[in-house]
């Protein structure tokens, strides 16, 4: 028997977050879950297909974008359904477990599932006949490997939602059959979550017997699970949630920035702006306007640039290409930076013809072993990571904290900048050169190198040593 519709994910690996489009074959309507705001591509996968879209239905207040639901709304027409516990400040379909959406072929039906959010809710569709599940999408209510974190809004909230989770996911989301597909939107790569899995999308069978929060247990000991082993998470997030309750500005597409000489952003900055390079690490390091955020595409940018660079500031991006800044515009739109005010026409090069550049030194991982006992090794890893092994007397700090913390790194010494390969670490030299650290030096191909080079990391070194 054909299956009398189609699902169709977008997979965001830089946000570890997947959109859905679900269409009927037969009566050419679809129904569009969790977009982000640069909705061109699902406007292209509903126009290929001929799908018009009748609803863009978010599962929760999103914390790491903005959604593309008013986006949606004012291309398409579609209806917008969003929690009715969510209270957004916009027009919407406020849904509830009472809510029923039919688009003849299936139905979508509406299920509460706080936890990961208060208002969380997930879409259960149904076939015609209204009685037989077959997909889950599920939001961070259950992941592939777990479910997304309880402590993104408050402390004071984060032991309340996590036994709501535990009641949403062994109380109603364990009760539908193992066949059930389950069809997450965080997922790796995301700080919503724990890393669990490289997976995007489950079963309701698989997690009931490889998920370790859904395995039998206590709510004690699920809530202790649940709460172990978190990441930081970007500073964005703080903004995210307000945004969306009160709705993103509709931007109508990705916006053109304008071109700016050499002369107008040394103006731009004076009066505030702040430089974004998206260039490679190596043209970076050869050559930057002083004071500029050394963030490339890959980084990935919408990440690093919501955790580093203050949100609300003007941003004036410099690149190589026409094609990069319109992709370094697609992803910052995605996490509400929407004051990009134009580019750097010409590039470095039109800069350094009027006005002076810096560099960023650099040493290999041979001279550092070589130097170890000149430089201060600073290790900007993920806790995880650092855990895994480290080069001994290095200080551990994480390069998400190093553009709001107190630095209390000695200035006895260079600071030698070291991450997993060499990514992190440049960008953690450009926030602490704005910093007024600048006898930094990057070390090429990080903790990747130092031990392909069979040089010794440890794992026991006490804790004392990350700051």
């Amino acid at each position: 028997m054909d299956i009398p519709y189609f699902i169709k994910p977008f997979v965001d690996t830089g946000l570890g977050n997947s959109a859905y489009l679900i269409g009927s074959h037969e009566t050419k309507k679809g129904i569009l879950i969790d977009p982000l705001r640069d909705v061109d591509r699902y406007l292209s996968a509903a126009a290929e297909n001929g799908i018009q879209l009748t609803h863009v239905l978010d599962t929760h207040l999103h914390a790491d974008f903005v959604s593309g639901n008013r986006e949606i709304a004012n291309q398409t027409g579609a209806l917008i359904g969003a929690s009715a516990e969510a209270h957004v400040e916009f027009e919407h379909h406020p849904l509830t477990e009472d809510s029923v959406i039919d688009l003849g072929a299936f139905q979508i039906r509406v299920m509460t599932t706080p936890g990961h959010t208060p208002e969380h809710i997930s879409f259960l569709l149904v076939g015609a006949d209204g009685k037989t599940p077959s997909a889950l999408f599920s939001g961070g209510a259950l992941i592939v490997g777990g479910a997304a974190r309880t402590d993104l809004l408050s402390e004071e909230l984060t032991l309340p939602l996590a036994s709501h989770l535990y009641h949403t996911i062994h109380d109603k989301l364990l009760k539908l059959p193992d066949a059930v597909d389950v069809f997450p939107t965080h997922g790796a790569g995301s700080f919503c979550i724990a890393p669990a899995s490289n997976d995007r999308v489950t079963t309701i069978g698989r997690e009931r017997m490889t998920n370790a929060l859904a395995q039998p247990q206590s709510e004690e000991e699920f809530i202790k699970r649940a709460l172990t082993g978190l990441p930081l998470y970007p500073t964005y997030y703080k903004y995210m949630r307000a945004i969306n309750k009160r709705g993103g500005k509709i931007l109508g597409g990705v916006p053109v920035l304008k071109p700016f000489s050499a002369a107008e952003v040394k103006s731009l900055i004076d009066d505030g702006a702040v430089v974004l390079d998206i260039r490679e690490q190596k043209p970076f390091s050869a050559g930057y306007i002083p004071n500029s955020y050394g963030i490339r595409l890959e980084a990935p940018l919408l990440v690093w640039a919501g955790w580093v660079i203050p949100f609300g500031s003007k941003v004036i991006l410099l690149g190589d290409s026409a094609e990069q800044r319109y992709e370094a515009t697609r992803q910052l739109i995605r996490i509400g930076y929407d004051d990009m005010i134009g580019y750097l026409d010409g590039g470095i090069d039109a800069w350094a013809r009027n006005y002076p550049v810096e560099t960023i030194q650099s040493m290999n991982v041979k001279e550092l072993h070589k130097r170890l006992s000149e430089v201060t090794v600073v290790d900007v890893r993920r806790q995880s990571e650092w855990d895994a092994g480290h080069i001994a007397g290095a200080i551990h700090f994480e390069g998400g904290r190093i553009a709001l913390e107190n630095l209390p790194f000695p200035t006895d010494k260079p600071l030698a900048i070291q991450c997993a390969s060499g990514n992190r670490s440049m960008i953690a030299i450009s926030v602490l050169k704005r910093r007024g650290f600048h006898n930094v030096i990057q070390v090429e191909g990080g903790i990747s190198h130092w031990q392909r080079n069979k040089f010794e990391v440890v794992r026991d070194q006490p804790n004392l040593m990350t700051l």
